[in-house]
This record gives C-alpha cells, structure tokens and sequence, in this order.
C-alpha cells in the first residue's frame, strides 16, 4: 500500500513543472489523481507518462480556474465521479511582471486572479467534501511573500503570494473543526519547462540564485516531495503552517 492508497488527489496545473511531478508522484502513492491545465497538449503528455506506468489521469483541459464556473464544475465533476475528495493541491498559477510604477492594471488584475482568485474558487468547492474526508488543502505560495526581491517587477507576484499564505493560515482556523488541514510551501527558485527562460540568461539565473545556500535552482521532485508527506497520515498534527524549501535563501 502507498501512503494515499484510495485517497482521491485534486491536482491543478498538471500540464508541467511542479504540477506534473505531483500527478506522477501521487499516483505512484495509491492516490486517483484528478488533474487540470489550461494547456490541453501539455495536460495530455502528463496523462500518457502515468499510462505508461499503468495509472490514470482524471480530470480534463483546458480548464480556466481563474473563470468560477469551470473551477465549480471540475471540483463537482471529479467528486461525482469519485464519490469524495481528500486532497486539494492548489499548484496552478500565472503571473506577469513589470516594476510598479510601469505594471499596468490589467497586468496586476491578471496575476491576483490567476494566483489568488483560482485558490478561492477551488477551495470552496471542495470545501464540503473535504469536511466529509477531513482532507486537506495544500497551497502552493512562493518566497516571494516573505522577502523583496533585487529583480524589480514581481510586486503583484509578491502580494498575491503573501496572500495565499494568509488565506491558507485562515483555511486552518475555519478547518479545524471539521478535521480539515491546510498547509501552504513557498519554494524559492525552482527549474521547470516555465523558468527556463530565466535559467539560460546567466545575469538573470545568477541573481536569482543570490543569497541561496546551496547555489543551485529547486527541483520539482523536492517540492512535491514535501506536498506528498503533508498529504499522508504522517503529517497529520501540521496545519495553518507555511513551509519554505528555498535552499536557505531566507536563512541570511
């Protein structure tokens, strides 16, 4: 048996990076893993690397979170399906970036919605099912909420990130009568298929591994393989906790 034998996964941004290692991961663990993406072509090489393993990957794309609507009707879908719901990890985002005073407000409107608003419409859809299951929430923050950054234009990131390790302390408060846990992980930098970019522009890659320790970008598998330890019974006395995998970039 794995550690979430029969426990059914909400997974969203399961189209690459972060979110892809956790479909796999989870899978590999006993869970039904219900995945979504807004990339249909990316969504569907995820569910092909599980059916080469012999598992299944639920869910649909493309699924705008960011739109109510489609967030209510994946949450409702894959419950109906399954029959209940354990665990919410609320990985997907998108954000632009642009120092402040030239950031424009669709650009700030576009990054809380897709960092902040989608957390919210998944989380209270699933909420009633999560109390049935005495699941738990797992959000995906970032460092970014707990330092300024030397590279200028990531203010909406930062606050939106800042407030969903706020709202996850707030989901704890409200969840702990009903059993349900909330915990969010802010990584530091971490090399996926979305940061690529950064990472082959030597100025940009060495100041964004400024101050860590450990002089190197995250790895997807090292994040979710504390995602993978909260979900399970192991963790069951964490929650309204944030927890930092950042290579000791916020140690200094």
């Amino acid at each position: 048996m794995g550690r979430l034998d029969k426990k059914v996964a909400l997974i969203t941004g399961t189209g690459g990076g972060q979110g892809r290692e956790a479909a796999l991961r989870f899978a590999r663990e006993g869970a039904i893993v219900v995945g979504c993406d807004t990339n249909e072509k990316e969504n569907t090489a995820t569910a092909e690397l599980l059916a080469k393993e012999g598992y299944v990957l639920y869910g649909n794309a493309p699924v705008d979170l960011g739109d109510p609507d489609q967030a209510r009707a994946w949450v409702e879908a894959a419950a109906a399906e399954h029959g209940q719901i354990d665990i919410l990890y609320n990985n997907a985002s998108a954000a632009r970036f642009a120092p402040v005073h030239e950031m424009s407000v669709e650009d700030w409107q576009f990054t809380i919605r897709n960092e902040v608003d989608l957390l919210f419409y998944t989380t209270r859809h699933a909420w009633k099912f999560l109390a049935e299951t005495k699941g738990i929430i797992i959000n995906v923050s970032s460092t970014a909420a707990w330092g300024g950054s030397k590279i200028a234009g990531i203010s909406a990131h930062a606050a939106a990130k800042g407030a969903v390790v706020s709202f996850t302390r707030q989901l704890a408060v409200e969840g702990a009568a009903s059993g349900i846990r909330a915990v969010s992980l802010s990584p530091g930098f971490v090399a996926t298929p979305g940061t690529a970019e950064f990472m082959n522009n030597p100025e940009t890659r060495a100041a964004l591994l400024d101050g860590v320790l450990l002089d190197r970008p995250g790895k997807p598998e090292e994040v979710v393989a504390m995602a993978l330890f909260l979900a399970s019974s192991e963790a069951s006395f964490i929650t309204g906790s944030d927890i930092v995998i950042d290579g000791g970039l916020l140690a200094i």
